[in-house]
């Protein structure tokens, strides 16, 4: 039996973000009509203190807990004392104070960083602390992995109930598409529709291409964040994908057909790949949560790229 949140006072860390924005609007929909979204203005979720008041002062009975600081491999290699520290902290403090309040159900949201760099493919739950992440990525995806061990023993030792779950890499409106931080799908995105109004030659992307990747739209991930709050009770790591990869080549070239951009594509190959593959076995999400992804790659840019496209647009004088 799943469980009723539209009764419940939901406390969504990183609401106002790219993934928080779509799961309070299924919360909406759902009948939620007390749903806390915290700024960082008024919540540092890495401080302690500011953690003990947004408990007491929203009293949730639910906390989906998906802020994070994140970014893509240049974010990564600038800032890993941070990425750790920061995502640690905020989980750190707020799983504590979850215990400490008695609230009925706490979702973690994990991230494929966390795997071995060798994982066999495709990624199964199982083999989620069989080795030591990539590199480059390595502090984020540890600090998240360390979330699920500290659930799994407040689970084990105080009842605390809980959910985490592993997205692949999400994209689609509302991301972030600032230079220095983004993500690939964004970054490309930008960078090709850029490369299209100006009718640039040439493109140049990070690294060989040869390197695959596994991405999920943000309303399926969303989807799958709230089915989790309804339906689990213990930490049990839940892969979300579309169980399919491609090679960042292959992404490069559908992005630079959807944006209309008609040159040529050159790789900077000394610029880090990253993980070799990414592509998540996601039958557990489909047997734990009766939950698969909806949209498909192709669909899912088109959209996010109109979406791009139309800020550019609202933000022009």
């Amino acid at each position: 039996m799943a469980t009723d949140l539209s009764r419940k006072r939901i406390v969504v860390t990183g609401g106002a973000g790219f993934l928080g924005g779509p799961v309070c609007r299924k919360l909406r929909e759902r009948g939620c009509g007390s749903v806390v979204v915290p700024r960082h203005s008024e919540y540092d979720l890495t401080r302690e203190p500011d953690v003990r008041r947004l408990y007491q002062d929203a009293r949730p009975d639910v906390v989906l807990h998906l802020a994070a600081e994140v970014g893509g491999i240049g974010a990564n290699k600038l800032n890993p004392g941070r990425f750790f520290y920061a995502n640690l902290s905020m989980a750190l403090h707020l799983i504590e104070h979850a215990r400490i309040n008695g609230i009925g159900m706490f979702v973690q949201v994990g991230s494929a960083c966390a795997y071995p760099k060798h994982t066999p493919v495709p990624f199964k739950e199982d083999d989620l602390f069989n080795g030591y992440p990539e590199q480059t990525n390595a502090p984020y995806g540890i600090a998240k992995k360390a979330a699920l061990v500290m659930l799994d023993g407040y689970r084990r030792q105080y009842g605390l109930n809980s959910a985490y779950v592993v997205p692949a890499n999400l994209y689609g409106p509302g991301d972030n598409f600032d230079v220095q931080t983004s993500n690939v799908i964004p970054a490309l995105i930008r960078k090709f529709t850029e490369a299209a109004t100006r009718r640039q030659d040439t493109v140049e992307c990070w690294g060989s291409g040869t390197v695959s990747r596994e991405f999920l739209y943000v309303d399926d991930a969303a989807e799958a964040v709230i089915r989790a709050a309804e339906r689990m009770q213990e930490p049990v790591p839940i892969n979300l994908g579309t169980g399919s990869e491609v090679r960042i080549k292959d992404l490069a070239e559908l992005i630079a057909r959807l944006t209309g951009f008609e040159g040529a594509i050159g790789w900077d190959t000394s610029r880090p790949d990253g993980q070799p593959r990414v592509c998540l076995d996601t039958s557990r999400a489909t047997d734990l949560l009766g939950w698969k992804a909806e949209v498909v790659l192709e669909q899912g840019l088109q959209q996010t790229i109109d979406w791009y496209r139309s800020s550019l647009v609202s933000t022009t004088p």
